[in-house]
């Protein structure tokens, strides 16, 4: 159905243009899905924007077609060009809170769509737009239509954007990254929902991303992009169970699981090389392994290693070694010793305020009454979905955010009221690596001055030659070059910028980190540098993390304890290997059998909870969790339950247990 031959697509720079993707080929059949897999920066979303015809202002098609059902779409006329969006081929943007206008309702933006393609108006157009929230699985329909964008959570924005993108029955549907970053529970049903439409319809389908379990869960082949190039092609089985590119296998053997939890996972040293830098051979020559003199002489050809599997590849080997990376890790000793950060009871609840006067007239119970102990180098980890209260827990610990009621103590020290000079003597010992590194950083400063601030502010290292060389040091801890100091944040990729955030928290000698999803925006390779680091740092100088995340395989990876969190309120806690292994809520159980496996050998049954999550501002009366329960009692509406000990360290907070 949809061809892709040869193409090539370029940006200008000054008065030069280069190349992006530089001679891709692929091809999609009906009702098939191809996945496009890579790091950042290697072209996919660019090969996206190529085929719609939508490239931004400095974009050049520079060579190549594409035909969709034999029809060339590049020579086409820009006024019949848009005849073919929406109506023959649609896209997901990965973002669906900068894809929706914020000022026309969801009503608004469906129905434009829906008059443009097909010529539907007045009832009728509002029944299709209420079939098409229906479809894309939106509980009362009716009333979404009149909301704007900012009324929706970010899971229902892209429910959105798949709705306005089926609405004219489109042959083929890209989607750019769907589902990177929302919960696993709603990353489930969003899968669910387009294999559905896509067995109905018929509809060929371009999925790019970068998550191997959502390409495990989805695709029927996949094609491995890397620096503007496809370097191996296969079915989904062949992919899973022999995948030949040194690059493929490096991006397998970074994935983290419990099985590489005592060894280091492997990484992909270097970078993607930058468009102005573009090597003359293989482009993955210096970050392989097992490169000879000929990958950096000459572009390998294509060569078929099984019917339907092509690999782009000087090397002919079965498989990659472990890369050396793969050493024992010394781990602190597991035993849960004294706690030495203890929350009891904590309550953080916003007000809601109306009126002309402002009166308060509710509170949205963001954290509820969470009870939660660290010890001295373990890590725990908060799990759950948006909105649940995990960020605002790591806040109030700082007092970033007041508490209002409650107990956090630091030793023998009550941190909730403190102000001034003993605040931030006792902030000395906790620090956080927020989740976007780029928005954390001042882009005014150098990465010294950025290390340094915190030392100064605390009273640390007064003196300016102990600073310079106690940065300096951090810098190697965290495995950043020494010239880094006198760089911008702007000049550094992602995973090196997070490594910048870690080093500004360590600088002050914490005994905890409070990570809010540290690797959630990074690839596969990246997200293995960083958590190796977490692991080294933990194991160098004894420092216990909280870890907030909604990544189950980090969790696995890197965890001793794991607390899941409901609405603000903790349903279940105990050592990983308990939590991970013998769930005992329903919620728990729900969360872990959507998180998409990397692996064709162990299938999951997603567990499909009804309706969504209740706004904290009016949690439902007794359990929470009852509206969304299938298991739910009498006795769940009427009281909230009480925890209830499976062994030492494992508790739970249901009814069916109690």
């Amino acid at each position: 159905m949809l061809k892709v031959e040869n193409l090539r697509l370029g940006f200008t720079a000054g008065k030069k243009t280069l190349a992006a993707v530089d001679g891709i080929s692929f091809a999609i059949a009906k009702g098939e899905t191809f996945a496009l897999l890579g790091e950042s920066g290697c072209g996919k979303s660019a090969t996206a924007q190529g085929i719609m015809r939508l490239l931004p202002a400095a974009g050049r098609i520079l060579n190549g077609r594409v035909t969709l059902d034999g029809e060339e779409l590049l020579s086409l006329p820009e006024a019949d060009m848009r005849a073919y969006r929406g109506s023959r081929m649609a896209i997901i943007f990965q973002e669906p809170a900068t894809s929706l206008n914020p000022v026309l309702t969801v009503g608004q933006q469906i129905g434009e769509m829906l008059a443009r393609r097909l010529g539907t108006d007045g009832v009728e157009a509002t029944e299709r737009m209420v079939d098409l929230l229906r479809q894309v699985g939106i509980a009362d329909p009716e009333r979404r239509l009149t909301e704007y964008p900012f009324q929706l959570s970010g899971g229902m924005k892209q429910r959105v954007m798949i709705a306005i993108a089926l609405a004219g029955e489109p042959e083929l549907l890209i989607a750019d990254e769907p589902t990177t970053a929302l919960d696993v529970t709603v990353q489930a049903q969003i899968l669910d929902l387009l294999a559905k439409l896509q067995a109905e319809r018929g509809m060929g389908m371009l999925l790019i991303t970068h998550d191997l379990g959502v390409v495990a869960r989805m695709a029927h082949r996949i094609g491995v992009m890397y620096a503007g190039e496809l370097v191996e092609v296969a079915s989904r089985e062949e992919f899973f169970t022999r995948p030949r590119h040194p690059y493929t296998q490096a991006l397998f053997e970074a994935l983290p699981d419990i099985s590489r939890r005592d060894v280091s996972l492997a990484t992909i040293p270097g970078q993607v090389p930058a468009l102005t830098a573009m090597p003359a051979g293989c482009r993955f020559a210096d970050r392989c392994q097992y490169v000879m003199p000929v990958c950096r002489e000459q572009s390998p050809q294509w060569r078929e290693s099984a019917v339907g599997h092509v690999v782009r590849c000087h090397w002919q080997g079965e498989s990659v070694a472990s890369n050396g990376a793969g050493h024992g890790i010394t781990e602190q000793d597991l035993t849960p010793g004294r706690a030495f950060l203890e929350l009891a009871d904590l309550k953080v609840h916003f007000p809601i305020r109306k009126g002309f006067l402002q009166r308060t007239v509710g509170h949205v119970r963001a954290v509820d009454g969470v009870s939660l102990a660290i010890s001295a180098g373990r890590t725990l980890a908060l799990v759950g979905e948006s909105g649940c209260g995990k960020t605002t827990v790591g806040k109030s610990l700082l007092q970033l955010i007041q508490p209002t009621a409650g107990s956090v103590r630091l030793g023998d020290s009550e941190l909730v009221g403190l102000k001034g000079k003993r605040l931030r003597s006792a902030r000395r010992h906790l620090q956080m690596v927020f989740q976007d590194p780029f928005a954390s950083l001042n882009p005014r400063l150098r990465v010294g001055e950025i290390i340094a601030e915190g030392m100064g502010a605390l009273g640390i290292e007064a003196e300016a030659a102990a600073q310079t060389a106690a940065v300096a040091a951090l810098l190697l801890q965290v495995g950043l070059p020494g010239d880094a100091v006198d760089r911008y944040p702007h000049e550094f990729s992602g995973g090196q910028r997070q490594r910048i955030a870690i080093a500004r928290a360590l600088a002050v000698q914490p005994e905890l980190l409070i990570c809010d999803e540290p690797t959630s925006a990074l690839d596969v390779s990246v997200q293995a540098q960083i958590l190796n680091l977490l692991k080294k740092l933990q194991s160098e100088l004894g420092v216990a993390y909280l870890f907030i995340t909604h990544n189950f395989a980090v969790v696995e990876y890197l965890a001793h304890d794991v607390a899941v969190m409901y609405l603000g309120r903790i349903v279940e806690r105990g050592r990983a290997e308990e939590v991970l292994r013998s769930p005992q809520h329903p919620y728990t159980k729900a969360l872990l059998s959507a998180v998409p496996v990397p692996r064709l050998d162990r299938p999951t049954q997603a567990i499909k909870l009804p309706g969504e999550t209740p706004s904290p501002a009016n949690p439902p009366t007794g359990c929470h969790f009852h509206p969304r329960c299938p298991q739910a009692m009498d006795v769940c509406r009427q009281r909230y339950p009480q925890a209830t000990d499976i062994s030492a360290t494992h508790a739970v907070s249901c009814h069916l247990l109690g």
